[in-house]
C-alpha cells in the first residue's frame, strides 16, 4: 500500500471478511467449521439452535432460576449440538454435509443432556446411589465430550484429559508419591457425570453463568458498529504521531480486547486493517505483525471485560470479579505502555512519520456519530464496581447496548441484527464452553486423587523450596500448556497443578492465580508455538518465527511484571493507597526505561553500556521499594544526561560516544 492509497484511511477499509476468515481457519481451530449455504435447512437449524441458546441464557440470567447442574446440563447440550453440526470429523471435510456419525453424536448429545437434567432429581431421591442407566449415559457423555472437544479445540486438550482419566484408573500401578489406590470405571464415571466435581463443575458453571453473557455482550456491541468506533477513534488519536499506525494498532487492539475473547481472532480482525497500515508508513512486515500480535494478546488482561479465565478465577478464589478487575488495572496499563513506548522509539529510531491529518477521521465527527456506543461499557464498569454480579452486569449491558444503538440511525439495530448478534454470540461461545467442559475431567481427577496437592508438593520439592525457581517452573508450565490449548483451559489446568505450589510457599492466592493466568495468555506470543504471532505473520506476509521472536521482545514487560507483583503486591492494588500509587508511578518510569533498553534508543541511539544501565534502572524502578526506586531513578537520570550530552556532541559534529 503506497501513500496515495492511504489517502482516506478509515475503519471502512478493513480487509474483507473472506480474508479474515481464511486467517482464522488457518490459525484458530475454533474457526475451522462448516459454513452452510444461506437459506438452507442446515443453515436454518444451526441459526435456530444458536439463537435459542442465547435466548435461554438471557432468560435464566434475567428471569429464570435453575439448579446448578440443570443449568450447566442445558448449556453443555447446546454446545454439543452446535459442535456436531458445524465441526466435521476431519477438517478437510469442511465443505461437506453432516455424516451419519455426526447425526448419531448429535442425537447422543441431546440424550445425555436430557438424561442428566431429569436424573439429577431422581439421584437425590435415591440417596445418591447410581443405577446402571446412570453409568451408561455417563460413559456416553465422556466419549461425546472428548470427541466434541477434539473437533472444536484440537487434539491437545482431549489427549491431556484422557491422560488424567487413565491416571485415575491406573493409579495403583504408579510408584512413588504420584501413586494412589486407583478408582474403578464406575467410580470415575460417577464422579465426572453425576455431580458438580467433574464435567458440570465450577468451570462449566462460570461459562454458563458469566462467560456466555459477556461474549454475547461483545457480539451485540459488534453489531452496533463498536469496531468502527474503536478503529476510527484510534486513528484520530494516534494516527498523526511518529509511526502512528503502530500506535493505532496498540489502541485499537487493546480496546477490541474488551469485546473479543480470543487473541487470534483479535489479530485477524484488527490486524487485517492495522498491519497493512503500518507497512504503508515504513514499518518492516515482521515488526508490524509482531505489534498487532502483542497488542491483541493483551486484550485478555485488559479490564473491565477480561478473558474468560478471569471470571473462572473469581469463582475459584471465591472473590468478587471486581477484585480481579481492579488487580489487573496497573499490570495491563504497564503492559500496553511498554508496547506503546517501543513502537514509538522504533519510529524515532528509523525516522518513520505519521499519517497526514487530512487523511484521518475527525475525532469530533467520530464522537458525534458513534460516541454513544461507549455507554454500555461505562454501564458495565459502573455495575461491576458497585458489586453487581457479572451475570446481571452483562445482562443489563446487553440491553443498554441495544438502547444506545437506537440513538443514531447509522447504529440502530434492526430485528435482523438482533438475531445476528444472538447467533454470533452463541457460535463464539462454543470454544470456551467446550474447553470448560473438557477441563472438568482434569479438575475432577485432581479432586478425586488429590493430584493437585501432589503436583504442588513435587513442584516445590523440585525447586527445593526456592520461590523464584518455583515461579520459573510455574511460568514454563503455563507457557507450554498454552502452546496447544485455549487460554481458558491453560489457566484452569495451571491453577490446578501450579498455583497451589506458589500458595504453599506463602504467595497470596490472587497473586498466584494472576501469575499463571498472565503466562497462559502470553504464550500466544511465545515461540516456538505463538498462534497470535503466526496470525500476524500471515497478514504481514512475514516469517512466522521472526514475528514470534519480535513479539516476545515487545511483550518483555509481560514477562517481568508478574514476578514483581509476587514480591510486591502493590502492583496488583494490594495494600494502602499511597503504596499502590507510588508503585504505579515508579513502575511507569521503569517500563519507559525498559522500552528504551530493549529498543536501543532513548533520546538518541544507545550504546551497550547505556542499554545495560537502562535495563538495571528499569528493573529497580518496576520493583516497588524506596531504596530500589532511588537507585533506579538515579541510574536512569544518569543515562538521560549522558544521552543529552551525546546528542549535543553529535549535533555539533563532535565525538559520538554511541559509536
Amino acid at each position: 500500500m503506497n501513500n496515495e492509497e492511504t489517502k482516506a484511511l478509515t475503519a471502512d477499509q478493513i480487509a474483507s471478511d473472506e480474508v479474515v476468515q481464511e486467517l482464522l481457519e488457518k490459525y484458530d481451530s475454533e474457526s475451522q467449521y462448516r459454513k452452510y449455504a444461506p437459506k438452507s435447512i442446515l443453515a436454518f437449524l444451526v441459526s435456530a439452535i444458536a439463537i435459542l441458546w442465547s435466548t435461554f441464557q438471557l432468560w435464566v440470567a434475567g428471569f429464570g432460576a435453575l439448579d446448578a447442574i440443570k443449568m450447566r446440563a442445558i448449556h453443555l447440550t447446546f454446545v454439543l449440538l452446535l459442535v456436531f453440526l458445524i465441526y466435521p470429523f476431519r477438517k478437510r471435510k469442511l465443505k461437506g454435509l453432516p455424516s451419519a456419525l455426526d447425526w448419531l453424536l448429535f442425537s447422543l448429545s441431546l440424550a445425555v443432556g436430557i438424561y442428566i437434567y431429569f436424573a439429577s432429581d431422581q439421584l437425590a431421591t435415591r440417596g445418591g446411589f447410581p443405577i446402571t442407566t446412570d453409568y451408561v449415559f455417563g460413559a456416553i457423555a465422556i466419549i461425546v465430550i472428548l470427541e466434541a472437544s477434539r473437533r472444536a479445540l484440537g487434539k491437545e486438550l482431549p489427549i491431556l484429559a484422557i491422560i488424567f482419566l487413565l491416571y485415575a484408573y491406573f493409579g495403583k500401578y504408579i510408584p512413588g508419591s504420584f501413586g494412589h489406590s486407583g478408582y474403578s470405571i464406575k467410580r470415575i464415571i460417577e464422579h465426572m457425570y453425576l455431580g458438580t466435581e467433574g464435567i458440570f463443575g465450577i468451570a462449566l458453571g462460570v461459562s454458563a453463568s458469566y462467560i456466555f453473557l459477556f461474549i454475547l455482550f461483545g457480539a451485540f456491541l459488534g453489531e452496533t458498529g463498536m469496531a468502527k468506533l474503536i478503529n476510527d477513534s484510534s486513528m484520530a488519536i494516534a494516527g498523526t504521531s511518529p509511526g502512528g499506525p503502530a500506535k493505532v494498532a496498540v489502541f485499537a487492539s487493546g480496546l477490541m480486547g474488551t469485546i473479543s475473547g480470543s487473541a487470534v481472532a483479535n489479530v485477524a480482525t484488527t490486524g487485517a486493517f492495522t498491519i497493512p497500515l503500518m507497512k504503508s508508513v515504513g514499518y518492516k512486515p515482521y515488526f508490524a505483525g509482531a505489534v498487532e500480535a502483542v497488542a491483541s494478546t493483551g486484550g485478555q488482561i485488559m479490564p473491565p471485560v477480561m478473558g474468560a479465565a478471569a471470571f473462572i478465577m473469581a469463582e475459584f478464589l471465591n472473590i468478587p470479579y471486581k477484585d480481579i478487575m481492579i488487580a489487573a488495572v496497573i499490570p495491563a496499563f504497564l503492559y500496553y505502555l511498554a508496547v506503546f513506548v517501543m513502537v514509538h522509539l522504533e519510529a524515532l529510531k528509523t525516522g518513520l512519520s505519521g499519517i497526514p491529518k487530512e487523511r484521518l477521521p475527525s475525532m469530533k465527527e467520530v464522537i458525534k456519530e458513534r460516541g454513544h456506543l461507549v455507554l454500555p461499557l461505562i454501564a458495565i464498569i459502573y455495575l461491576l464496581l458497585k458489586g453487581v454480579t457479572p451475570t446481571f452486569a452483562a445482562f443489563y449491558g446487553i440491553f443498554i447496548a441495544i438502547a444506545a444503538s437506537l440513538l443514531r440511525k447509522s447504529t440502530r439495530m434492526s430485528f435482523r441484527s438482533l438475531l445476528a448478534a444472538m447467533e454470533a454470540g452463541a457460535k463464539s461461545s462454543v470454544g470456551v464452553a467446550m474447553a470448560t467442559a473438557v477441563v472438568g475431567f482434569i479438575v475432577g481427577v485432581s479432586s478425586l486423587t488429590s493430584l493437585g496437592i501432589t503436583l504442588g508438593d513435587n513442584l516445590v520439592s523440585l525447586a527445593h523450596g526456592n520461590l523464584l525457581l518455583t515461579l520459573i517452573l510455574a511460568m514454563i508450565t503455563a507457557i507450554i500448556l498454552g502452546m496447544g490449548m485455549p487460554t481458558t483451559a491453560v489457566y484452569i489446568v495451571a491453577a490446578t497443578i501450579a498455583a497451589p505450589s506458589l500458595v504453599k510457599l506463602g504467595v497470596a492466592p490472587l497473586a498466584a492465580h494472576l501469575f499463571v493466568f498472565y503466562f497462559g495468555n502470553i504464550s500466544n506470543v511465545t515461540p516456538p508455538v505463538a498462534l497470535a504471532a503466526f496470525t500476524g505473520a500471515g497478514i504481514a506476509g512475514a516469517d512466522p518465527n521472526k514475528v514470534g521472536w519480535t513479539a516476545a521482545r515487545l511483550a518483555i514487560a509481560g514477562f517481568i511484571i508478574p514476578y514483581i507483583w509476587i514480591y510486591s503486591p502493590a502492583l496488583i492494588a494490594q495494600g494502602n493507597a499511597v503504596g499502590i500509587l507510588l508503585a504505579a508511578v515508579t513502575a511507569t518510569v521503569g517500563v519507559v526505561a525498559l522500552g528504551s533498553a530493549v529498543q536501543g534508543y532513548m533520546l538518541t541511539r544507545t550504546n551497550p553500556v547505556q542499554r545495560i544501565l537502562l535495563l538495571a534502572g528499569a528493573l529497580a524502578m518496576i520493583k516497588p521499594g524506596l531504596i530500589t526506586d532511588i537507585v533506579g531513578f538515579a541510574v536512569i537520570l544518569f543515562v538521560i544526561f549522558w544521552q543529552k550530552r551525546q546528542k549535543r556532541s553529535a549535533a555539533t559534529g563532535g565525538f559520538n560516544s554511541a559509536v
